[in-house]
């Protein structure tokens, strides 16, 4: 459960808040020192030695620490309504645990729900057009209405017309800040933000009072990134930040990216389009490409599209809603890929659960395809996340029958084998080491 002001360590609250104190590198230290509580009363020798790190690396945590403010921070948790979810806890982002030096604790104004493992990313340019903006509206709001939680930055420009138009159509979006919940940036979006945490979610890695700096906006990109499917590119001129977060989520993610073509002679739209000139981005056109592309990925998405349609919100009943209903509807027939079952039939019999190394190893599969498939057995209430990370199967229905539904399913269980996202070189590394805890 996200943690309170109160409830939460003195000695982690600190960490968690000292200056320049980058994930990486606090896993390290947490993996050398072993608990939160050593690393605060390390003295620099100690760090130097047992840590490894510089001397003066050495000094800059030691004056870091010392800076640091935890009572002021909670009162301005307090103040903001916001709570805390540290890495490894079972309510932490699913996707967003698997990418590369993931947030240590993502800072929450309003709700982070289970089923928001069904997330788009909408971005795009903060000097957005008129046909970026109606565009950004017409496709966040039309998939949002399908089941899908809408994930943007909440800057000007393309961003607020995708969290607007998620809004307007009963659906969630969250907005991820690349500074503290307690600062409100850019100042004309008070009230959006009010509208976003009442049925969504604000959330940030920077404590409450951190200032909108311009270092703290290309590491929210990766945060958008990680938290979604895929990511869909508006309108981005040549520079774009948007242009960032593509990048991040085809090569470091193994996320689908895909791309809204703009006007040829349009400078907005020159990054898009040579996005999709070279490759790096899927072309759509309507919100049904979208989907289908988000199918593609494979068993794990296939079973996340299946929860998305469920959840449909109440008053979505446009046209294209329906239609989009129809494109996810007949995934609800699809059985459960063959490394879900794998999965399920490792679990079974144990009822304190298994750490996704054993898994790994018991079902004979890949990092990468047990982490994807994990995450549609999550959300489709296979499997729930304890204490500690470790995965228990949360329910017995239909486990017997899993042996019977290979044999009849072998003939062409091909086509529903996990592919896709976490598949290929680098980003397959980059998942075996997400099974392993700690990063360098």
């Amino acid at each position: 459960m996200p943690r309170d002001p109160h409830e939460i360590d003195e000695a982690t609250l600190r960490l968690l808040i000292a200056p320049g104190l980058g994930p990486a590198t606090l896993r390290r230290l947490r993996r050398r020192l072993g608990s939160d509580a050593a690393i605060v009363a390390a003295t620099p020798r100690r760090l130097r030695e047992e840590a490894g790190v510089s001397p003066t690396s050495a000094a800059a945590i030691r004056h870091a620490l010392k800076s640091t403010d935890p009572d002021r921070e909670r009162s301005a948790m307090r103040d903001g309504e916001a709570q805390l979810i540290l890495r490894g806890a079972p309510d932490y982002p699913a996707l967003l645990a698997t990418i590369p030096a993931a947030p240590e604790a993502l800072w929450v104004r309003g709700r982070l729900d289970p089923a928001d493992v069904a997330a788009l990313a909408v971005v795009g340019s903060r000097r957005a057009t008129t046909y970026g903006r109606e565009q950004a509206s017409r496709f966040a709001g039309l998939l949002a209405a399908s089941g899908l939680s809408i994930v943007s930055g909440g800057a000007r420009g393309i961003d607020a017309a995708a969290h607007r138009a998620a809004l307007r159509a009963g659906g969630r979006t969250i907005a991820v800040l690349g500074c503290g919940l307690a600062v409100c940036y850019p100042p004309e979006h008070r009230r959006l933000y009010d509208e976003i945490a009442s049925s969504g979610a604000l959330i940030s890695e920077h404590p409450m009072e951190m200032p909108p700096l311009a270092r703290n906006f290309p590491r929210r990109n990766r945060v958008i990134s990680g938290l979604s499917l895929g990511v869909l590119v508006v309108e981005a001129a040549a520079r774009s930040g948007a242009l960032i977060t593509a990048r991040l989520a085809a090569e470091e993610h193994g996320r689908e990216v895909m791309a809204l073509p703009g006007p040829v002679d349009s400078a907005a739209s020159r990054g898009v389009l040579a996005l999709i000139r070279d490759g790096g981005a899927g072309l759509v056109i309507d919100h049904r490409d979208v989907l289908s592309q988000l199918e593609g990925c494979g068993g794990s998405v296939r079973s996340v599209l299946a929860a998305a349609s469920r959840r449909r919100p109440p008053g979505a009943d446009d046209p294209g809603a329906n239609a989009a209903q129809a494109s996810t509807g007949s995934l609800l027939a699809s059985s459960l890929p063959r490394a879900s079952r794998a999965i399920l039939r490792v679990l079974r019999g144990h009822r304190g659960g298994l750490d996704i190394g054993t898994i790994v190893r018991r079902a004979d599969l890949p990092a990468r395809d047990v982490m994807a498939a994990l995450t549609g057995l999550e959300i489709g209430g296979w499997v729930d996340r304890a204490e500690g990370g470790t995965i228990v199967a949360s329910r017995s229905v239909g486990l017997a029958e899993l042996d019977q539904q290979d044999d009849e399913t072998d003939q062409d269980d091909g086509a529903n084998d996990v592919e896709g996202p976490m598949h290929g070189g680098e980003d397959s590394r980059e998942a075996d080491e997400g099974t392993k805890g700690l990063r360098d």
